[in-house]
């Protein structure tokens, strides 16, 4: 087990961490809307597979572009093959998605021409091979189209029904069970009789981030400290669950009893315990019968913004999906002095302007990490790096873009 290591090895090691075998199934494709797609899907065909029109016009042999007239022979609207062929100072009328007509190789538009009867009169030139969609143009047979551990979205989905793919394989996703622990917390509905009773958030805000994230949820609620209770939770979440989120007990203090049970109780494989990072020092992850456990902080914002570093790119690794957290440049407006040699998550405000990312600072609170109240309207995380130096007006830094991630 190590203890209070740094952000950079606490990702490392999480990283390293195998997830259970992949398991799969079939659903219909309308199904399928944000899950993951478990194999490569491959064009079986060209698309198109034929030259086809792009526009409605006649179809005709570019040889005649500057003729003074040329002769309709026929028709060749979309959905039938027509006979006829296009000849010497001869065009077909032919309509968008229509295939072209044998002997033809351009299109010319209707609005570039004046019909005369059974002729027409090009008064716009266009250049050889205009409107026409060549052979595999949209996609090639045998190319990789969708590749595995892409998440379906509408786009996906016209792509496999073009491919006529009605059902396809998709990851199934990994469940999490969710519980706030103290017995100074109270679930929603509950009354309160003392002054220090403080009503629970943690486990609905942690719920909500893990279903918007892919993920199949357990919601076990609040449970009191005491050993027996957080057993009973832990034993039977890992019956349940492939990764298990507690918030709270997981400090120094008398009741935090949530590492003990991991530690004492389960005999779970500690990979760390406290990270030097800020909010959310004393964290804590394990393993048990291939189950992933991990204990965040009891603070609100804390515990959210661990969940955010931690569990989130734990559900990507379950759902074997090429998704990862949304970290980009942006430019800051402040100068920032670091005093602590930790690696730092500070809550501020995002914009694109100006071709880049602008942040500031407008009207977000600075005191304890219970502020969850800083992650409202368009919320961003500055990350300041252990080693990093201090931050001046103009500079561009990291930031992780918080509704990037639902």
């Amino acid at each position: 087990m190590r203890n209070f290591i740094s952000y950079d090895e606490s990702i490392n090691i999480l990283n390293n961490i195998n997830s259970s075998k992949i398991s799969t199934e079939k659903l219909f494709i309308t199904n399928a809307i944000g899950r993951v797609i478990a194999k490569d899907i491959i064009a079986n065909h060209n698309s198109p597979e034929f030259p086809t029109s792009a526009m409605d016009g006649y179809a005709i042999k570019f040889e005649d572009i500057n003729n003074e007239e040329i002769k309709i022979i026929a028709k060749n609207p979309a959905g039938s093959v027509v006979e006829a062929e296009v000849t010497t100072n001869c065009c077909i009328k032919t309509f968008t998605g229509s295939l072209m007509p044998k002997g033809s190789d351009t299109l010319i538009p209707i609005e570039n021409v004046e019909l005369f009867e059974d002729k027409i009169k090009i008064i716009k030139a266009v250049p050889f091979g205009f409107a026409v969609r060549t052979v595999g143009e949209n996609y090639k047979k045998n190319e990789v189209l969708i590749k595995k551990g892409t998440v379906i979205g509408f786009a996906e989905i016209g792509v496999l029904a073009s491919l006529n793919i009605s059902q396809v394989e998709v990851v199934i996703n990994p469940t999490i069970a969710i519980a706030s622990t103290g017995s100074e917390v109270l679930d929603l509905g509950e009354t309160q009789t003392n002054d220090s009773q403080i009503r629970s958030s943690n486990h609905l805000t942690l719920e909500a981030l893990f279903k918007s994230n892919g993920a199949n949820t357990i919601q076990m609620g609040v449970v009191k400290d005491d050993m027996d209770s957080i057993t009973n939770l832990l034993q039977t979440a890992l019956l349940k669950a492939d990764i298990i989120v507690t918030t709270g007990g997981v400090a120094v203090g008398d009741y935090d009893f949530v590492q003990d049970v991991i530690k004492d109780k389960l005999k779970a494989e500690v990979l760390f315990h406290g990270v030097n990072i800020k909010p959310g020092m004393h964290l804590l992850i394990a393993l048990k019968d291939n189950k992933i456990i991990v204990a965040l902080p009891g603070f609100a914002y804390s515990s959210t913004v661990c969940a955010i570093l931690y569990v989130l790119p734990l559900i990507y690794k379950f759902r074997n999906s090429n998704e990862k957290l949304p970290i980009v440049k942006a430019r800051i407006n402040k100068d920032l002095t670091k005093f602590q040699a930790k690696t730092i998550f500070t809550a501020c405000n995002v914009e694109y302007k100006n071709d880049e990312y602008k942040i500031n600072f407008d009207g977000k609170k600075e005191g304890t990490s219970a502020i969850l109240t800083n992650m409202l309207e368009s919320p961003a995380l500055l990350i300041q790096k252990e080693n990093s130096e201090n931050i001046k007006s103009g500079d561009l830094v990291d930031i992780l873009l918080l509704n990037n991630i639902k």
